[in-house]
């Protein structure tokens, strides 16, 4: 990995001069528990789980389409199932919703019904045509129709025309038919609800603007990106207009369209098909017209109060666009991380699957059928296999952020910007690749051993839900609320130290302290920068919501006497906020790694001769306006060189 002949010894500070490995024992820790993550999808692979799911097994412990082994005190195991290739239920309808799974009798048939078959004399017909017997093994297909036990050990009749699974080899019923008790159950309870009805109806009659306006929404984050990237100078400007003007313009139009509705429904315009429609509608734009108001005048008096720190967040934004300038892949970094987290979750399902019929076959001698069951320390598999579910998601995001940071930490300490990487994002990865994986490692980890406490909690509360008493109820929220918090200040904390190891190559733990001692430093500016950028950024998100559901209410206000807008405009404003915030979260990573780069060059330099400041001519230029305002005053005029951020850089954390 790199790490051969590092060492870690006193230097100068140096940033992207000196590379080492960093946290090699957690390196080691990691790579060891993915092995044992391995292991687990090995053992069920050994153990024919893997193969017993994919080809599928009958209720005696046979696998299909395998040459099977005898198990002892099972009479129907042990079979030559090789020609029997597929997994047939007698009764595919009698499905348990709890357990999720089908409480039937299986078997392993070489061929599936492609018909109905409704009698039993059609059961026996088709297995001597085709060699694919339907009822249990110890039942020959002559004595179908005559069998003293048919009805427990055939097929419930009729048997639906079915067909194969693709890579599963199950036969499935060809029409939802069968499982008409959970549909008519369905129907009943929306039949029984007229406003639900009328709200699902609404969602299916307006589908393809929903649809269109998830496209829009993609659309305007694209949009928004470039803004960002090529007048992000004028954007904070731009944006707070815009917003000005979007949530004052959208809380008129909803108002108007409430009172227009209103008369609408007063004057009995409407047809009588459509007047409960209409009412619905009145309720729902009042509540939104009033939700709109109180947003707009909240958001009104935010902006008023920040006005003064505008002019650093300019700053910060002008120098972010030049960064997605030179680093253009920086806007495709959510599609990778999404990519692989996707993969390694597939994969983890599997696993997990494979889980489920793996370990010892037991026989239920109430039932004399066979079920697979973990037994001893294996059951315990699950739970390995749950954290590193957390541990390797979460060290797939810092591998994201590590690998913005180390671009960004690039472009900003790099004086000529003509000698930059040709790809910086790919030499940001190939350095983290090599030195710091131990770092993610470690920061991950941190993040799991949070993350995990208030899962449980948050699962042991949704069992309890009605049965615990209010104190016991209060308790687990604000335990639950602690967690939270706690883990939302170590991801923020986790963040900035992967920047300070991108800037110095330091341990998790040494660039943890520095980059919190840095932040404590710059208490006042961090509060400014970060609620300052962060709320830009979310006016960027408001910005496309409000834009995508303006387009929606027009868009709605064609249907008015046949679509219900309430979850229709949810959907889509949801949807708009979800894109915008996946395309715009890149943009704020890369702000709060120019802010500690600008905090650390501010802090060891001065700009006097042999102590140049690395930042870029925006925020030079803000520093010197705020010196002459008196607003800004430099560290301390010693005339320290640029040390490294630790006294020493002693043994690995």
């Amino acid at each position: 990995m790199g790490c051969c002949g590092s060492s870690e010894g006193k230097r100068d500070w140096k940033p992207l001069e000196e590379r080492s490995c960093t946290d090699i024992p957690w390196l080691i820790i990691f790579t060891l528990f993915c092995i044992g993550m391995a292991c687990i999808c090995g053992y069920t692979i050994a153990t024919g789980a893997a193969s017993r799911l994919i080809s599928g097994y009958d209720s005696y412990g046979n696998t299909c389409g395998h040459n099977n082994t005898k198990m002892e005190g099972v009479e129907l195991s042990g079979r030559n199932m090789i020609e029997n290739k597929y997994v047939f239920f007698l009764n595919p309808c009698n499905i348990d919703f709890i357990n999720r799974k089908i409480k039937s009798i299986a078997l392993c048939v070489s061929k599936c019904p492609a018909t109905e078959l409704k009698t039993y004399s059609d059961l026996k017909q088709f297995a001597l045509n085709n060699g694919s017997a339907l009822c249990t093994y110890d039942v020959t297909p002559t004595r179908y129709p005559s069998h003293s036990d048919r009805l427990n050990k055939c097929p419930k009749l009729p048997v639906p025309a079915s067909k194969t699974v693709p890579l599963f080899h199950r036969c499935i019923p060809v029409d939802i038919g069968c499982f008409v008790e959970f549909a008519q159950a369905l129907v009943t309870f929306v039949s029984d609800n007229s406003v639900l009805r009328r709200v699902i109806a609404g969602v299916m009659a307006s589908k393809d603007i929903i649809i269109g306006l998830c496209v829009l929404a993609l659309a305007l984050s694209l949009i928004m990106m470039v803004v960002i990237r090529y007048i992000s100078k004028v954007l904070v400007w731009i944006l707070t207009v815009l917003v000005v003007i979007g949530t004052i313009a959208g809380t008129g139009v909803l108002w108007w369209l409430y009172v227009d509705h209103r008369n609408a429904l007063n004057n009995q315009t409407t047809s009588v098909f459509g007047k409960e429609v209409a009412a619905d509608n009145v309720k729902a734009l009042l509540v939104y017209a009033i939700g709109a108001t109180i947003f707009t005048v909240i958001l009104l008096l935010v902006m008023f109060f920040l006005r003064k720190r505008v002019a650093l967040t300019i700053a910060l934004f002008h120098v972010a666009g030049k960064v997605f300038i030179h680093v253009p892949l920086l806007a495709l970094q959510p599609f990778w991380t999404f990519l692989c987290l996707m993969l390694f979750w597939a994969y983890w399902i599997a696993v997990l699957l494979f889980l489920g019929i793996s370990g010892t076959p037991v026989k239920n001698n109430s039932t004399n059928l066979v079920d697979y069951q973990m037994q001893g320390p294996l059951q315990y598999l699950v739970w390995y296999h749950v954290v590193g579910l957390i541990w390797i998601s979460e060290f797939i995001l810092a591998f994201q952020q590590m690998t913005i940071a180390g671009a960004v930490v690039t472009y900003y300490f790099t004086r000529n910007k003509s000698q930059m990487p040709a790809t910086p994002i790919l030499s940001a990865m190939a350095r983290t690749f090599r030195y710091h994986l131990g770092t993610l490692a470690k920061g991950s980890f941190i993040i799991t051993l949070v993350k995990i406490p208030r899962l449980i909690l948050t699962y042991i509360h949704s069992q309890l839900k009605g049965k615990e008493n209010a104190c016991a109820r209060c308790m687990l929220k604000a335990c639950v609320c602690c967690l939270w918090c706690l883990e939302k200040c170590l991801a923020y904390l986790n963040q900035n130290a992967y920047t300070a190891t991108a800037i110095n190559s330091t341990s998790f733990c040494t660039s943890a302290r520095d980059a919190f001692i840095i932040l404590v430093e710059n208490a006042l500016r961090v509060a400014a920068i970060n609620t300052v950028g962060d709320f830009v950024l979310f006016l960027g998100k408001v910005l496309v919501v409000a834009c995508t559901a303006f387009a929606g209410v027009l868009a709605l206000n064609y249907q008015r006497e046949y679509t219900v807008w309430v979850l229709p405009l949810f959907i889509v404003c949801l949807f708009a906020f979800l894109v915008a915030h996946c395309f715009l979260s890149v943009f704020e990573n890369v702000v709060d790694v120019l802010f500690l780069c600008f905090a650390v060059d501010s802090k060891y330099n001065d700009g006097s001769p042999g102590r140049e400041y690395y930042m870029d001519k925006a925020l030079m230029e803000f520093v010197e306006n705020s010196k002459k305002m008196g607003r800004y005053t430099a560290d301390d005029g010693s005339g320290r060189e640029m040390k490294s951020m630790q006294a020493g850089r002693g043994t690995l954390a």
